[in-house]
């Protein structure tokens, strides 16, 4: 179902109020609902984080603004802690790390399969293949650590599998900012797409910097380190394929259209009730702050939101697993890297990016370190030396 953002009604901004006890729900069951029920809820989370981000620098900039982005950004902080509050406290630190990468790998292929622009589609696919290593790596380390299995949190959707080594992903600033070329100015859906995943890997730059400080283990704070950095290469892989031209009213129009469109394919989705209702409201929200939004750009701009947003944006995304089209794409760009402006094979990498990774792996890679020999089975690596364990393993699919 394609989305008319200017037809539809929509919650008016002066009416979209949550008390406290709607900004601490009840959590989801880590165990008991459904994966995608959890990617959901860590995509919208990073898209209301990156909102209120866009919003903040505003007000010094555009005079008159204040109060208008004031408002706004209240009820923005407000729908971000109702999101939040769905994941409880029984997720662990790692395992919360998993489930962050299996957001980024879903949402990532699930974007790229239905991207038209060459440039975008071509660094989504280069990213998944970055993000599915990082969920192989932690989930390593949610065995050894904790002796978990990760796929009581990917419940069978994602593959634990190599992708594209973390050792190898570290590359100069300069390699990682893109050239679009002649590809041609961005449309809408692309622009959408982009910040999307501009959200998700901020998410991740975020939660793994701030994390890395809390935990334990030596070499799982370093991982988290590598993590993050690696997150900030692909912000800057995706933030350089924007369009340059759009003022701070026009981006954050976009925003509210890329969180609109979000929220309707979770509410499309969602099988959990209490929480479709949440998706509902939250859609509602987010069609009168686009309106809001398009009211500032026409009287303050002069601009017209529709040569931004069309009238009817493509039918959102599915939530649904992309084992296939991951595993496709992880043969087809396992060797690839960047330089120049775009993607060369790693032979052809810069001196800048050989030299680089050289100097942040010269003391050891965490990634490696904790994933050395580390191959997934059913039941964490402690069930292998139980014979019935190493049966079911011996039978499980690659």
């Amino acid at each position: 179902m394609a989305l008319d953002l200017y037809a539809a009604g929509g919650t008016p901004l002066e009416q979209q109020l949550l008390h406290w006890r709607d900004m601490a729900w009840l959590p989801i069951s880590k165990l008991d609902d459904h994966a995608f029920t959890r990617v959901r809820v860590l995509l919208m989370s990073a898209l209301e984080a990156q909102a209120l981000q866009l919003a903040h620098p505003l007000t010094p900039v555009e005079p008159g603004l204040g109060e208008a982005l004031a408002r706004l950004r209240r009820v923005e902080l407000q729908q971000a802690l109702a999101v939040r509050s769905l994941i409880g406290v029984d997720h662990s630190s790692l395992e919360l790390a998993v489930a962050h990468k299996q957001c980024a790998v879903e949402v990532g292929a699930a974007l790229a399969q239905r991207e038209g622009d060459t440039a975008v589609g071509a660094a989504l696919r280069f990213t998944v293949v970055e993000d599915l290593d990082h969920l192989y790596r932690l989930a390593a380390a949610l065995d050894r650590v904790e002796g978990k299995d990760a796929n009581n949190i990917l419940q069978g959707h994602t593959d634990i599998a190599c992708g594209r080594p973390t050792i190898l992903q570290h590359r100069a600033a300069q390699d990682d900012v893109l050239r679009r070329g002649a590809a041609g100015a961005l449309a809408a859906p692309a622009s959408l797409h982009l910040l999307t995943m501009l959200g998700c890997a901020g998410a991740h730059v975020e939660y793994f910097g701030c994390e890395a400080a809390r935990q334990a283990d030596p070499v799982v704070r370093q991982l988290y380190a590598e993590i993050a950095c690696v997150g900030e290469q692909h912000l800057s892989h995706y933030a350089s394929l924007l369009e340059p031209g759009p003022g701070p009213l026009a981006r954050l129009l976009l925003q509210q259209a890329a969180e609109a469109l979000a929220y309707l394919a979770c509410a499309q989705h969602e099988g959990e009730p209490r929480v479709k209702a949440l998706w509902e409201r939250m859609l509602d929200f987010e069609i009168g702050q686009f309106h809001f939004v398009a009211d500032l750009l026409r009287s303050r701009d002069r601009d017209d939101p529709q040569r931004l947003v069309g009238r009817e944006l493509d039918p959102p995304l599915a939530f649904a697993s992309q084992r296939e089209f991951v595993r496709q794409v992880l043969r087809d760009q396992m060797d690839l890297s960047c330089a120049g402006g775009g993607y060369v094979a790693r032979s052809q990498e810069s001196q800048l990016t050989r030299d680089w990774r050289a100097r942040v792996n010269a003391e050891g890679s965490p990634s490696e370190a904790l994933a050395a020999g580390y191959a997934w089975y059913p039941g964490t690596e402690l069930a292998r030396s139980h014979p019935a364990a190493g049966r079911a393993a011996a039978t499980a699919p690659a």
